[in-house]
């Protein structure tokens, strides 16, 4: 996440110094790329690793603090939440059994991880999106008590002016609003570097986006939110909504969001990709900075670039241009940041050579990008391939593509080639690229996750089904078994429970009526569908009653008129609990009050609704 010193703009003053020093660095990396000062001849790649922590019942963990001292390991670093790390490979040179090395060092690391947090009753498992995030997990109290995290929690929430909204379409729909930037944490990825020669990057990140949504269809990963279905891989949408600062208005405008794809093909080199992001983007977080980059670099020093690091920091391309130092000497690269996390190690190094393949396979017709390629159907493609993963159809130099196609035809064998280039074996090459082969022709994560949640929904309550799914994706991830073998989940299996709350096993399917409605329609419904417990909602969608199996037999009795309302005849003072109950509170609560039901409210809304059915079904299980 970047730089930990940081502040709020506080005052015009602290602003107005670090715009200066914004200024500066956009002068400084000119100079450089003037006079030839930036790293050329050698490429290097790189990687970093999130991943989720998991307690022995796998719901996120609260306690990456005590793991990242456990670990003590420089690799590791902190996440926005408190269930998430993430660790920094080492760089390396792009050549012969680079890529081995890259994979040793990161199971190694993943191993410590695993070995720490064993340590305190933890998992870590690898996925885009971890199935058993509830909105429990989003509150405040799991952010990560850092100064960048709170600050910019706090800054972003400032410039959005009210809560976030969040909607997603896909199977099922998905709207809610939230009170912070904890949203984003949902998403865990394996991001990609590759080092450039300055006097290719423009065609080189144009290539990058080229392929972005071709890639991105076979690697999806993250279907699942809340228990909801959405799009093939939900973080793309999830993270541009959950951080989006712009206002809603009834003027058109075109401003965009501070994690975005794009709206046209770079030009120029990678200052002018700084000078439009400085230009789009307000900065959000300062931090004390002491050197002169300009006058420094003029004396033949090596800046940093702190102010621009920090602002490129707080935007998030899907492709993303970066200066960085090491060992001395300057470099520029780009990062790939729509990978997601999992299902495998062995998925994501094929992923990684995949990817690297495919930028050093580049034909010699795409250096030019704008004469070959619209940009809208790359960004055309990034969105179908979020949404559909390998289901999706591609469109490509003037055709339409299944990915199956697209891959078989054009881009594995562009790969392979871009791999041969750099001197990797044939042995090595092969064995990944045949990775991503089986994984078309066999299952993705989405497809092996969704239907394994299908299978598990039919039989079990969505937090059991969600944490199967969580369990044997770890499972697998421990086996080393890659994505395209992994075996269906028994549905007979059943999770031991450690700790558990009512939001676990309430019903957020709801039918519910409005106290105006006719109580006489209300009690028809409940009885077409076997409903004994209904909530009543007033005209601001707040619970104020509650109907029972009392009063749909009053009305088959004919008891009542056919004009009464659902406010005639409702019970007024409902009882009510909240998603945190334990179990065992909800059971005493229902038994010192002699009810069958309790309506479930969070942030004093309605959000669903546990029964004495349910405690039964649970108790069975």
């Amino acid at each position: 996440m970047g730089e930990q010193k940081v502040t709020l703009r506080e005052n015009d003053t602290l602003q107005a110094q670090f715009i200066d020093h914004l200024l500066q660095d956009i002068k400084a990396l000119e100079y450089m790329l003037e006079h030839d000062m930036i790293e050329t001849g050698i490429t290097r790649i790189g990687a970093e690793q999130e991943f989720c922590l998991v307690t022995k019942d796998w719901r996120p963990a609260n306690n990456a603090d005590a793991i990242m001292k456990q670990i003590n390991d420089a690799h590791f670093t902190t996440e926005l939440a408190k269930y998430n790390l993430e660790i920094n490979l080492d760089p390396e040179e792009l050549k012969e059994g680079c890529f081995e090395k890259v994979k040793n060092q990161l199971q190694t690391l993943l191993e410590k991880a695993n070995e720490a947090a064993k340590q305190h009753d933890s998992k870590v498992v690898l996925t885009g999106i971890l199935p058993t995030i509830s909105q429990t997990h989003l509150r405040l109290n799991y952010i990560t008590e850092r100064p960048r995290y709170l600050a910019l929690n706090k800054r972003l929430m400032e410039q959005r002016g009210s809560h976030f909204h969040l909607h997603l379409m896909g199977v099922d729909e998905l709207s809610i609003r939230h009170d912070s930037v904890l949203f984003e944490a949902c998403n865990t990825s394996f991001q990609l570097h590759l080092q450039i020669d300055p006097g290719d990057f423009i065609s080189s990140f144009n290539w990058a986006q080229a392929i972005a949504g071709p890639v991105l269809s076979i690697c999806t990963n993250s279907p699942m939110l809340l228990g909801r279905e959405l799009w093939s891989e939900t973080r793309i949408a999830l993270f541009r909504q959950s951080i989006d600062t712009r206002h809603i208005s009834l003027a058109l405008k075109d401003q965009l969001p501070r994690v975005s794809f794009g709206t046209q093909w770079a030009t120029g080199s990678i200052v002018d990709i700084y000078k439009e992001n400085i230009s789009q983007y307000k900065s959000v977080l300062t931090t004390e900075i002491d050197e002169n980059s300009f006058e420094d670099v003029k004396q033949g020093n090596i800046p940093k670039l702190k102010a621009l690091s920090l602002h490129n920091g707080t935007i998030y391309p899907w492709n993303r241009a970066c200066y960085g130092v090491g060992e001395g000497k300057p470099h520029l690269r780009i990062e790939n940041r729509y990978i997601p996390a999992g299902p495998s190690t062995l998925d994501e190094m094929a992923n990684f050579v995949f990817w690297v393949g495919l930028m050093k396979g580049r034909p010699k017709e795409f250096n030019d990008m704008p004469k070959v390629m619209d940009f809208r159907d790359a960004k055309s493609n990034f969105i179908k391939a979020a949404r559909y993963g390998n289901e999706a159809v591609l469109h490509w130099m003037g055709k339409d593509y299944t990915p199956k196609k697209l891959f078989k035809t054009v881009l594995l064998p562009l790969a392979e080639k871009g791999l041969q280039n750099i001197g990797l074996s044939k042995e090595e090459s092969t064995f990944y690229l045949q990775l991503i082969e089986e994984r078309i022709e066999a299952k993705g994560g989405s497809q092996w996750m969704v239907s394994n949640f299908r299978n598990l929904k039919n039989t079990l309550k969505t937090d059991q089904a969600l944490r199967l799914l969580t369990k044997y994706t770890y499972k697998n991830q421990i086996e080393g078994i890659p994505i395209s073998r992994w075996d269906a989940i028994p549905t007979k299996k059943v999770l031991k429970d450690f700790t558990l709350w009512v939001g676990h096993i309430m019903t957020t399917r709801l039918f519910t009526v409005k106290e105006s409605d006719l109580a006489l329609l209300a009690t028809s419904i409940m009885e077409w569908k076997n409903i004994h417990h209904m909530p009543v909602e007033n005209e601001e969608g707040e619970l104020c009653g509650l109907l029972t199996w009392t009063h749909v037999k009053k009305m088959k009795s004919e008891e009542l008129e056919n004009y009464t309302t659902v406010k005639d005849i409702m019970v007024k003072n409902v009882i009510t609990t909240t998603p945190t109950t334990p179990i065992s509170g909800a059971i005493e609560l229902m038994k010192e009050n002699l009810i069958g039901c309790l309506p479930v409210i969070q942030h004093e809304e309605l959000i669903g609704i546990i029964t004495i059915k349910d405690l039964i079904a649970f108790d069975n299980a």
